[in-house]
C-alpha cells in the first residue's frame, strides 16, 4: 500500500466513525397511540390560542416594566441584594438584648442539670450570667442560638449557634455543654 492509499483508507475510516458517533443512538419513533397520532396532524385551530385578555395583560406589564412603572426580581434562592441585611437578621448590632434567657449568649449560660417534665420529656436546667435558674427544653432559643438536644444518659445538651461570618459555609455551630465540665472529667479517671 502506497501514502496516497493509506491516507484515502484513513480518511475513508474517520469520515464513517464521525458518522456512527453524530448520529442518534436511537431513532425517533413516531406516536403508536392513535388518539396522539391524530392531535399531531391536526392544524392549530382557534380554541389553541391563548384569549386576547391574557395577551393584553402580558403586554401591559411588560410596558410597565420598561417604563420603570413596576420593578421585578427573581433571586432564584440569593438573597435580595436592595434588602437592608439588620433586617434581614432580625436583630441590629449593638441594639438592646432582651431581658432573661432570650437576651443571653450560649456562651454566658451554664448546664447545671436535667429533669424531666410532666409529659415525659427531657428539659435543661440551665444558669444565666444573672445567676439564675431557667429550664429550656429543645426549640427554645437564647439570643444567638437555640437549643435542639438535650441527651440525659451523657448529661449534655447542644445549642446550634448562629453565626455571622461571611467567610465559613454553614451559618451556625453545634455547641455542646456538658453538665460535668471537661476538666473535672479528665481528672476522675
Amino acid at each position: 500500500m502506497n501514502r496516497r492509499q493509506l491516507a484515502w483508507f484513513m480518511t475513508m475510516a474517520m469520515l464513517t466513525l464521525l458518522a456512527i458517533v453524530s448520529a442518534p443512538a436511537f431513532p425517533q419513533e413516531q406516536p403508536q397511540d392513535p388518539a396522539s397520532a391524530a392531535t399531531a396532524q391536526e392544524p392549530i385551530g382557534a380554541g389553541d390560542q391563548p384569549d386576547a385578555s391574557t395577551v393584553e395583560t402580558i403586554l401591559r406589564e411588560q410596558e410597565q416594566l420598561l417604563s420603570g412603572e413596576q420593578f421585578s426580581y427573581d433571586p432564584n434562592g440569593r438573597r435580595d441584594p436592595f434588602r437592608n441585611l439588620s433586617e434581614l437578621f432580625g436583630k441590629t448590632a449593638g441594639g438592646k438584648r432582651p431581658p432573661g434567657v432570650a437576651g443571653m449568649l450560649v456562651a454566658e449560660i451554664d448546664l447545671t442539670g436535667i429533669v424531666k417534665d410532666s409529659r415525659g420529656g427531657n428539659r435543661a436546667l440551665l444558669m444565666g450570667s444573672d445567676n439564675k435558674g431557667y429550664f429550656l427544653g429543645v426549640g427554645d432559643t437564647v439570643y444567638d442560638g437555640t437549643l435542639i438536644a438535650i441527651d440525659p444518659r451523657l448529661g449534655t445538651v447542644t445549642f446550634r449557634q448562629k453565626i455571622n461570618d461571611p467567610r465559613i459555609i454553614k451559618p451556625y455551630r453545634d455547641v455542646t455543654k456538658s453538665l460535668v465540665p471537661l476538666n473535672e472529667e479528665s481528672a476522675d479517671e
